[in-house]
């Protein structure tokens, strides 16, 4: 997935991508091949050295819709983000929360995926009874009420289904110790290779485009 892992993973591990996300970054990468195409029929190979905003557009596809993830294992839960990740290991999950997109809550604070987000109107309104049900118990509010953002045909409920299971397990196997949400540290690294990529792109393209 790129970069170095926020943690280190044990057990069975399940990535969780979005479709929808994999989707956007196919028709970047598409649009960017396209360009370069078109530019190589026009102008020839030369004209490749005005290629830094297909360049960031194909960059971007890749950081922000393709490497973005939710990595969930024995150890806890890494979130892939487009230049950061965070480790957080199940002794430090305080709950799971699906409001806007999957939240992590742990004694040092929130963390959202980017690969993860909630539903909007449409998603909701697709709810069919069978994604009500068979949820992880944690899953349902008062009087058996689920979240939109908890349903099982919404990406931000497919990751938490994931999550949540896993804990369940770990907790009821017993190989989670209670109580120490806020003494577990959570792990977070900067992808600055990624951030870097990304700048030296962005300023390419303004180049190219002023010039």
């Amino acid at each position: 997935m790129g970069g170095m892992s926020a943690m280190q993973h044990a057990g069975l591990t399940d990535v969780y991508r979005a479709r929808s996300n994999k989707l956007l970054a196919a028709a970047l990468w598409s649009l960017a091949a396209l360009g370069a195409v078109v530019t190589v029929l026009q102008a020839g190979v030369p004209g490749l050295r005005f290629a830094a905003p297909l360049v960031l557009m194909a960059w971007a596809g890749w950081a922000l819709f393709w490497r973005p993830a939710v990595v969930v294992s024995d150890s806890g839960v890494e979130l892939v983000n487009p230049v950061r990740r965070i480790g957080v290991p199940w002794e430090a999950l305080a709950y799971v929360d699906t409001k806007y997109a999957l939240t992590l809550g742990t004694g040092h604070g929130r963390f959202t995926a980017w690969a993860a987000p909630g539903p909007g109107a449409l998603g909701a309104r697709r709810a069919r009874p069978e994604h009500l049900t068979g949820l992880p118990e944690s899953s349902y509010g008062p009087q058996h009420t689920v979240r939109p953002g908890d349903l099982a045909n919404t990406v931000s409920g497919q990751a938490a289904i994931l999550v949540r299971r896993r804990w369940a397990e770990r907790v009821e196997s017993g190989a989670v110790a209670g109580g120490r949400v806020e003494e577990t540290p959570v792990a977070r690294r900067v992808a600055w290779g990624i951030v870097a990529l990304g700048l030296v792109l962005t300023v390419a393209t303004a180049v190219t485009l002023l010039s």
